[in-house]
């Protein structure tokens, strides 16, 4: 059973989705949900499922992110994950935390990527004329959202669309692909998954 560390910074609707799915046959279970702000409302969610918690605000560490991670890493280390799934955490990672768990770690991004990495995904395919927008899986490397292709799924991007009418339909099928790809990755199958 591969043991899933989770982290997140706000109301972990993808974190959620994740735990549900970890029932019954699936090949991983949820250790920890771990968080940047010590107000994210995953973390009330996660303790209501059951599972371990931890915050580590980054604001009290300013620019010292070395110092923030080593801080999280101590929480993440102590429950030993096999897999590290980030799940709308909003902090970019240093290349030397991300080495520590290369090969290990999951994203979930709100775009086809390469198309759009970063933020504002959605305006920016509205405002490039885009037919389709989606979300993507990948691993994580020291590139910010670059690292192999796991999963995607598409939605269309509709006339009269605003960015937050792109970002619901797109977030209903992050619920969908993430605890797929996971399930599979988990397994050991690393081939990419489009819905």
């Amino acid at each position: 059973m591969k043991r899933i560390a989770i982290l997140i910074s706000g109301g972990g609707s993808n974190m959620v989705a994740l735990v549900r799915s970890m029932t019954g046959d699936h090949p991983g279970r949820p250790v920890l949900v771990a968080s940047n702000d010590p107000a994210a409302g995953g973390l009330r969610k996660a303790q209501a499922a059951g599972i371990a918690t931890a915050a580590v605000d980054h604001r009290a560490f300013g620019k010292d992110r070395a110092g923030f991670e080593a801080e999280l890493l101590r929480h993440i280390e102590a429950v030993e994950p096999d897999i590290l799934c980030l799940a709308g955490f909003m902090r970019v990672l240093t290349p030397a935390f991300v080495a520590r768990f290369e090969g290990r770690m999951l994203n979930i991004h709100p775009s086809l990527l390469p198309k759009y990495p970063g933020l504002h995904t959605h305006q920016r395919a509205i405002e490039a004329g885009d037919a389709e927008a989606g979300c993507t899986v990948h691993e994580v490397t020291a590139v910010l959202d670059d690292g192999p292709i796991l999963g995607q799924a598409r939605v269309p991007v509709l006339a009269g669309d605003s960015a937050d009418d792109l970002a619901g339909r797109v977030l209903v099928q992050e619920h969908r692909l993430y605890p797929a790809v996971l399930r599979r990755y988990a397994a050991g199958d690393r081939t990419p998954l489009f819905l």
